[in-house]
């Protein structure tokens, strides 16, 4: 089928996710004759309401600060085109890649990480919020679009991507890992994992694999320009990191004088060109190390495949130290976050004591509910705002909402 319809499978590697391999949907549908089944994940992705919310969600600098800082959809198309550029490299399904790039942050809040620090503390009494979880809430069961299914009936590849975007969350015992081994998995991955495996102790795809990583360039090269850009600190203060003044060094070896928005653009185009190149190289070493056969191979690999190598890892977390004490900590950004927390912890409160307060049909069918059914009906209003909206409905509410711009 794939060699009839053009799809490539000849330039794709033994261990890429093959799409007619796929395992198939929750709610069977016929093949489409024209699009691979990651490429019609990647279409309804796009088409979706969270998607274009994501126009008018926070990265670090609300809304009001200027036209010229990353939104999480200005975000999610750089994640989306280092994650193709790699998953080439690479001879993986760029289609998956790009696909769960494009869906990687659908469950983030208003207001960036500030937004769901403030929706996981207001929902610890039942069970936390995690925007990771919360994007597999929104494809599975918050967009209602379709006649017969909720959610977006994506690929099992593609939902086990967006899962398991940093790796396994299960031991081959079943007890939590990562971030959530003192606790338990998030509600909606319990949830849905009694309607479909998605394997959870294993690794994802090398698709995931290079999606996932391709966030943490794009973040770490995005937050230097638009910190740089706003005036948290200074060019010169790169200095403090050996890996950025050595990029530093070279733009002004070879462009002396160079007016300061061409050197910052130089520097940051340098810095994920260095991390991807790495990213590859780490890559193909693992992978002949590995010699995989097949994409289960990867998943049961044990570790990782696509990654920083050893020193450009050690690098990169130097970076995201320094944008740390630079940008997220900084005055500027901190008064701002301690603004919008009350803004979502007020949302959060009004709406837990009167959901009758939300609009149709956010508040329709509300009887009868649990206390637990109630503030995830609340959580999830609130987790698909976007910053200007929730400063609209604060506003709706409340007398003394903050004044952003």
């Amino acid at each position: 089928m794939e060699a009839d319809l053009g799809f490539g499978a000849q330039s794709r590697a033994i261990f890429a996710q093959a799409p007619f391999e796929s395992r198939g949907r929750l709610c069977p549908e016929p093949e489409s004759p024209t699009r691979t089944p990651f490429q019609r994940d990647r279409d309804r992705i796009i088409h979706s309401s969270a998607f274009r919310r994501l126009k008018h969600k926070t990265q670090v600098f609300v809304y009001h600060e200027g036209d010229h800082f990353r939104t999480r959809l200005t975000h999610t198309i750089e994640v989306s085109q280092i994650a193709r550029s790699l998953a080439r490299a690479l001879r993986l399904d760029e289609d998956l890649a790009e696909c769960l790039a494009l869906a990687h942050d659908l469950g983030h809040t208003p207001f960036g990480h500030e937004g769901e620090d403030v929706m996981h503390e207001c929902m610890a009494p039942y069970g936390g919020f995690d925007h990771n979880a919360q994007s597999l809430r929104v494809v599975t069961s918050l967009e209602q679009r379709y006649a017969e299914f909720d959610g977006l009936n994506l690929a099992w590849e593609t939902l086990e991507g967006l899962v398991k975007h940093n790796g396994p969350l299960l031991s081959e015992e079943g007890a939590p890992l990562g971030k959530f081994k003192d606790s338990e998995l998030p509600f909606a991955i319990r949830a849905y994992a009694e309607k479909q495996d998605l394997l959870l102790d294993t690794w994802p795809s090398a698709e995931a694999q290079a999606a996932a990583i391709a966030d943490d360039i794009a973040y770490d090269a995005h937050d230097l320009d638009d910190g740089l850009r706003a005036g948290l600190f200074a060019i010169e203060e790169m200095r403090d990191v050996p890996y950025l003044a050595s990029i530093l060094d070279e733009v002004d070896s070879k462009y002396p004088g160079l007016e300061e928005s061409r050197r910052i653009h130089e520097i940051v185009r340098r810095s994920i060109t260095r991390m991807v190149e790495d990213v590859i190289a780490e890559a193909l070493k693992r992978l002949k190390a590995l010699d995989p056969k097949s994409t289960n191979d990867i998943r049961s690999a044990g570790h990782c495949i696509v990654d920083f190598s050893p020193d450009m890892a050690a690098a990169e977390k130097e970076v995201k130290k320094f944008l740390f004490a630079r940008v997220y900590r900084h005055e500027d950004v901190l008064a701002v976050r301690r603004q919008v927390s009350r803004v979502v912890r007020d949302l959060f409160s009004r709406f837990r004591a009167e959901p009758q307060a939300m609009p149709t049909p956010w508040c329709d069918g509300l009887e009868g509910l649990k206390e637990e059914q109630v503030a995830r009906r609340v959580c999830d209003y609130i987790a698909g705002m976007t910053d200007r909206f929730a400063i609209d409905e604060h506003r709706r509410l409340f007398d003394d909402t903050p004044d952003l711009g």
